[in-house]
């Protein structure tokens, strides 16, 4: 079985890999479930090392990892080296705070008696991740998993697979063992295969769909499950800001990886007092996006790294001027080789609108006037996914009141499209379940024991 890799621009062939079946997934596990132990047995020192060699050789080969991120997702050059750029303070933060984390915890003493917490790493996880940030999503996982003891299945998209590859090589160049760190190649029935295996946990990044599929699949099984899914996040504009900066702001974070992000900006509400002039000063910054070749250094708007999603926004633009919304950027397919959608601006949009409602994951918004910060707050928390939330307000203590209402796992105050290593990373409803980054994200692959010690 094979798996035919295609550049997203182009349509041109880039390789063929060879792809795992419901065996291969068994055999691999089985090496897994074999190697962990004596991996959990390595010492912390050790394990911190083969990361920090892994981190080294990132930053060496990191422009041939950016060309072929590229080449793959179509994600525009500049923009996946600042990805490559971006993964290493992660790295950074797991290696200076895991030896921090996984020391045992002496939390009571009297007399005769300790009370002490040790954390013990889970087994083997499946790391199922996602293809719009491979290295960013891949590495919230699978490094504090490793650095923690555990072995892992990683299976990158479909879409990613040669830098899962990549990925994979040069952990094992790192120092880490080859059936510690197993990738696992494949599409959905491969996914399916992975979890059907006997882990100790699962990690998944990617559609709230998929996400359900997964619980459904686990049924009574009951294993450390984290899924971090969609998001169809908001943004209000309140009438005190500087229209012109925060109109930039909030129009990178809609449009930047051509909107794919689960973080991307996809509904904005403007207080009505200065809708109007934001609107002129968003719809000049988008104009001035260049799309084109995403080798091109200056190319800012991509293709869409799914055939598929196309249609998916034509449909939603389509929906939405049905029910009386007006374009005033974009709202078609563009007419080349490749997955291309001009980056689209809406407006006299409202909730009945698909566009509104569903995650459109590509470079598509609607902007919609607010009266006042109530209604703003209502529309806000109008949705069945709560990831990120921004209020942009030169007034701290009115952007904190509401964003203290807001339904989300991250907030954000004059900025967004925006993750921290020091921070986690959550979701609330269809969002998702679990966490990664942050010190909590290094627990979660790790489980906790409890020590009652009596002296003699």
């Amino acid at each position: 079985m094979s798996l035919e890799v295609y550049n997203p621009v182009t349509g041109a062939h880039l390789a063929t890999v060879a792809t795992d079946d419901a065996a291969s997934v068994a055999e691999k596990y089985a090496r897994a479930r074999a190697a962990q132990p004596a991996w959990a047995a390595t010492p912390l020192e050790e394990r911190l090392a083969a990361i920090a060699r892994f981190r080294a050789r990132v930053v060496a080969e990191k422009e041939m990892l950016a060309r072929l991120l590229t080449s793959e997702v179509g994600k525009p050059i500049a923009q996946a080296r600042n990805e490559l750029a971006g993964v290493l303070p992660r790295v950074d933060f797991f290696l200076a705070e895991t030896a921090r984390v996984l020391a045992p915890e002496r939390v009571y003493v009297e007399g005769e008696m300790e009370e002490r917490i040790s954390r013990e790493p889970l087994g083997v996880v499946a790391n199922i991740s996602a293809w719009n940030y491979p290295w960013f999503v891949g590495c919230n996982v699978f490094v504090p998993a490793l650095l923690a003891g555990n072995a892992v299945l990683y299976k990158p998209s479909e879409l990613a697979s040669l830098t899962g590859l990549e990925i994979a090589g040069l952990l094992h160049a790192s120092g880490v063992p080859r059936d510690v760190f197993i990738p696992v190649i494949g599409a959905g029935a491969v996914g399916a295969a992975l979890v059907a295996q006997d882990v100790d946990g699962i990690f998944f990044t990617g559609s709230h769909a998929t996400g359900q599929r997964i619980v459904q699949a686990l049924g009574t099984r009951l294993v450390k499950l984290q899924l971090e899914l969609g998001g169809k996040d908001p943004v209000y504009v309140c009438d005190d800001v500087d229209v012109t900066q925060a109109a930039a702001s909030i129009a990178d974070g809609a449009f930047y990886n051509t909107g794919q992000s689960c973080c991307s900006v996809e509904r904005v509400y403007v207080h009505e007092r200065i809708f109007d002039a934001f609107v002129d000063a968003f719809v000049k910054k988008v104009r001035g996006f260049k799309r084109g070749d995403p080798l091109d250094d200056g190319t800012y708007i991509g293709p869409l790294t799914r055939g598929a999603q196309v249609g998916v926004l034509e449909a939603q633009v389509a929906d939405a001027l049905a029910k009386g919304a007006k374009v005033l950027v974009g709202g078609k397919r563009v007419t080349a080789p490749g997955n291309w959608f001009e980056p689209t601006v809406l407006v006299d949009v409202d909730h009945s609108m698909a566009v509104m409602r569903d995650e459109s994951f590509g470079p598509v918004v609607g902007l919609m006037p607010a009266r006042d910060d109530e209604q703003a707050l209502a529309l806000m928390n109008d949705t069945e996914y709560g990831l990120t939330a921004g209020v942009y307000s030169r007034d701290r203590a009115r952007a904190e009141r509401i964003l203290a209402r807001s339904r989300s796992g991250s907030v954000y105050w004059n900025c967004c499209d925006r993750v921290s290593p020091r921070l986690p990373w959550s979701g609330v409803g269809h969002s998702g379940i679990g966490l990664t980054l942050s010190r909590a994200g290094i627990e979660t692959f790790t489980r906790p024991k409890a020590w009652h010690l009596r002296g003699a």
